[in-house]
């Protein structure tokens, strides 16, 4: 995929992780200048030395993307360098131990079962779900705020990558605070697309099938290489049999963010599962 991003500044958060530390590097790699966002200050500028390592322009930017203080130094450090936002990623997410239940389905005995520690629904810590919910969609919609501004007083308008999920179409069991939270991502991208039409930004989303990431890598495998019981009943239900890679995302956000090739695509989700969210499971 051939993009020309040159004289563009682009903005990623969570830039530090697996999945959007290769979109940064596929953005510099199409001649963007690229700040690199992320909690730890180490792992954005880890990322952003191996882009300029790689002859392109990069910067490793702390930033907190629930504290719009943290949000708002960072953006003058990203103008001082760069100028202002034209392509904003909002990488910045998670799930969270304090929003997920122990089982699939609730059982009658797990609500009087003493010897096994099952947390169920109705043992859900309320500020682990807000938690969650915060991360994932004020560290959507905050960050938004803070470097786009430039974007819609520019009128040369500009374009942001939001990261929904397939929980977003069809939830999965055991993450009611993550599928929730990625839901009102999707629904938060649809909104925006509509309110920045007439300014001339873009906005479209995707949503990743299954990748593994630290996040979720011991969920999904074993530590020896093998597959979980929960990653074997993810690829059983993936047509296309794997995981996918980091690289498998970058295409479709270089294509989304290319004004020649995606102009008049405005609101979307596309789906990058391999099938998943296309397959009954019959």
């Amino acid at each position: 995929m051939k993009v020309d991003l040159t004289g563009k500044t682009a903005v990623v958060t969570g830039g530090g992780g697996i999945l959007c530390s290769v979109m940064a590097k596929a953005l510099a790699r199409s001649g963007a200048k690229v700040a690199v966002l992320d909690l730890k200050k180490e792992a954005a500028e880890k990322v952003a030395s191996e882009i300029n390592a790689e002859g392109g322009q990069a910067i490793g930017v702390a930033a907190n993307v629930l504290e719009i203080e943290s949000l708002k130094e960072a953006y003058r450090t990203v103008f001082d360098a760069f100028g202002p936002c034209d392509i904003l990623i909002n990488g910045a997410g998670g799930n969270n131990p304090r929003g997920t239940t122990s089982k699939e389905f609730l059982q009658k005995e797990d609500l009087t079962e003493t010897v096994e520690k099952v947390t169920t629904f109705f043992d859900l810590d309320p500020a682990g779900v807000q938690f969650v919910f915060n991360l994932n969609f004020l560290g959507t919609l905050l960050p938004t705020q803070v470097f786009c501004r430039d974007m819609a007083k520019s009128g040369k308008g500009g374009c942001i990558i939001n990261i929904s999920s397939m929980n977003a179409f069809t939830p999965l069991t055991k993450i009611p605070a993550y599928s929730g939270a990625k839901a009102a991502v999707s629904n938060f991208t649809q909104w925006l697309a509509v309110h920045f039409s007439k300014v001339n930004i873009r906005v479209n989303a995707i949503a990743p099938g299954f990748f593994l990431t630290e996040q979720n890598r011991t969920l999904l495998t074993n530590p020896d290489g093998s597959l979980t019981a929960r990653g074997n009943t993810i690829l059983a239900h993936t047509p296309m049999g794997r995981f996918g890679t980091p690289e498998d995302l970058t295409g479709a956000v270089l294509f989304l963010i290319d004004d020649t090739a995606a102009g008049f695509i405005n609101g979307v989700v596309l789906p990058i599962d391999g099938a998943f969210s296309a397959f009954s499971g019959v």
